[in-house]
């Protein structure tokens, strides 16, 4: 299926299925090339906001050696007025590389897509959870 015939719905199926199964870097093209994500309640050193479909994949590169997601439960989608816009509701489990440690983040995620791309998104985690695994790497604020 071509991208500008996906679903926002069958987006988000291959957005969370490439997040299990990867490359992580592959997840960069679920993305519009002008696509922007925002975390607005990023912990400190992570970005609130990244521009682009390629500054995205570069990041992704440099994280893949950190953890692995091996799966992702509890999605919700939730459609909404506007027939580009999705509400994603998801955890996803994971494991360190160092320590082999497991973990597991909730998110909320509003995302705009436009020919099956993801045009924009606001990703809203809990902060408790990314505090601890943050706290399980710590060089990441060395």
């Amino acid at each position: 299926m071509s991208t500008a015939t996906r679903t926002p719905r069958a987006t988000v199926e291959e957005f969370l299925r490439i997040t299990v199964e990867g490359p992580r870097e592959a997840l960069a093209d679920c993305f519009a090339p002008d696509a922007v994500i925002r975390i607005p309640f990023a912990p400190e050193g992570v970005p609130q906001e990244t521009v682009g479909r390629e500054v995205m994949r570069e990041r992704m590169k440099v994280t893949a050696g950190l953890w692995t997601f091996h799966a992702v439960d509890g999605v919700s989608v939730h459609e909404t007025a506007d027939p580009e816009v999705v509400i994603v509701e998801f955890r996803v489990h994971g494991r360190t590389a160092a320590s082999g440690e497991e973990f597991s983040l909730g998110y909320i995620s509003v995302m705009r897509i436009v020919d099956g791309l993801i045009a924009s998104t606001r990703d809203y985690g809990n902060p408790l959870e990314s505090a601890a695994l943050r706290a399980g790497l710590s060089f990441l604020s060395e």
